[in-house]
């Protein structure tokens, strides 16, 4: 259970790239974290897993998005915040693309982060705080190809923040706030397939001369459900190092 100052938090997409570090922040700080990925979860890197609880689900089915938040309430007696890293990536082009897959995109991200978003709302009983995540992508315009985002997740992403606004002023009643990230080129799977040319062009147009790391990203995610950030709400904060997208 958590301590006197502990949080219960659901991270979405646990097992790998952010949503890990989030897991592993959250353990850190003393919190209770309910893990939901489609992919096993490496338990065996967590700090501490006597407050961890791994949940196989799809985001992007209703009755197993309640059943995440439902078993995060079940184990820990409590839900307080949520932070939904969990995503499917698009790299095809605009010639490429098919209705299917483009629809498919959209389910996923889209719908799958409104789903997620309000299957936590309803349990959350005394307020709390969602992060909800968008890309930087949508700033520069992926066009797909080589581990690129391409039009299909750039416009999954950009609708993150119109759902991120209209979740804040919906939810604002019953005391959640609902906040976005939007990275900026991370180290993580999603980047897995970038060859030298491409990380080379990254770090030229970041400010600080590198790639983001899955804990950079974490961090902000931490602080937006913390008390903190209380006043905040309806906001999409970029972590990008200055580089845009």
């Amino acid at each position: 259970m958590p301590g006197q100052n502990g949080k219960t938090v659901i991270v979405t997409g646990a097992a790998s790239g952010i949503g890990f570090a989030c897991v592993q922040g959250l353990l850190a700080a003393g919190h209770c974290v309910c893990g939901a990925d489609l992919q096993p979860f490496p338990a065996e890197r967590l700090h501490d897993p006597a407050r961890f609880v791994e949940v196989r689900a799809d985001i992007a089915d209703e009755s197993d998005c309640r059943r995440i938040a439902e078993h995060a309430v079940k184990t820990f007696g409590a839900l307080n915040a949520m932070i939904h890293m969990a995503a499917l990536h698009s790299t095809s082009t605009w010639r490429e693309l098919t209705a299917e897959h483009f629809d498919r995109t959209l389910t996923v991200n889209v719908t799958g982060s409104f789903l997620m978003a309000r299957a936590a709302a309803e349990q959350m009983t005394s307020g709390g705080a969602i992060v909800l995540t968008s890309s930087g992508s949508i700033n520069i315009g992926g066009v797909g190809g080589r581990g690129r985002g391409g039009p299909a997740y750039v416009a999954s992403k950009a609708a993150i923040i119109g759902l991120t606004r209209a979740l804040a002023r919906s939810l604002a009643p019953i005391g959640i706030r609902v906040n976005a990230i939007s990275p900026g080129s991370t180290e993580t799977p999603m980047t897995a397939d970038y060859d030298d040319e491409m990380r080379r062009n990254v770090v030229a147009r970041s400010l600080v001369g590198r790639m983001g790391r899955p804990e950079d990203i974490a961090s902000v995610a931490l602080f937006l459900i913390s008390d903190a950030a209380g006043y905040m709400t309806g906001e999409i904060v970029n972590v990008n190092g200055g580089g845009g997208g």
